[in-house]
């Protein structure tokens, strides 16, 4: 019997720690969010020989961003990059990605700005954070090199700055 209780208690303090894991895509406690935009297009996939198979692999996104009133304001693309309509654009770099809660959606990302360009909103971003993904994901089936697929999806991007 006191093993039973023993090994449940550990149980719980594992689904608890579990819980409480921090997201490893949001941006450093410096950082607050200067714009969310809805990302709504395809993640682009080819097909190319890996590893002797023939598989599936990620190209570029293509997205086109909303606002919070549906209003389209920029675009996302290769780089990748974020480019807003008020002619500024980030260039972000990979830092950290942990799946997504919604199977089987592309994964949640946190990018870092690696460059900025332009005088509007997206000058004095330091972070980009994706979140909320929906679909995306390359496809599951056999493939043909050469192939592509375009896939659509959707997600939240947050752009954060600590000024």
């Amino acid at each position: 019997m006191r093993s039973h209780l023993f090994l449940a208690m550990i149980f719980l303090f594992a689904c608890a720690t579990q819980a409480q894991a921090p997201d490893a895509t949001m941006p450093p406690a410096t950082q607050h969010a200067v714009l969310t935009v809805q990302g709504q297009g395809v993640q682009i996939y080819t097909c190319k020989a890996v590893a002797g198979s023939a598989q599936w692999v990620f190209v570029a996104p293509a997205a086109r961003l909303f606002d919070a009133n549906g209003v389209e304001v920029g675009s996302h693309g290769d780089g990748p990059i974020w480019h807003l309509q008020d002619g500024s654009s980030v260039l972000g770099k990979l830092v950290a990605k942990t799946p997504s809660p919604d199977k089987p959606s592309i994964p949640w990302l946190l990018l870092k700005a690696d460059g900025t360009s332009g005088t509007g909103q997206l000058v004095s971003v330091e972070f980009i954070r994706r979140s909320e993904t929906k679909s995306g994901a390359a496809p599951s089936g056999p493939c043909d090199t050469g192939g592509f697929a375009r896939v659509p999806y959707s997600a939240t991007y947050t752009f954060y700055s600590s000024k």
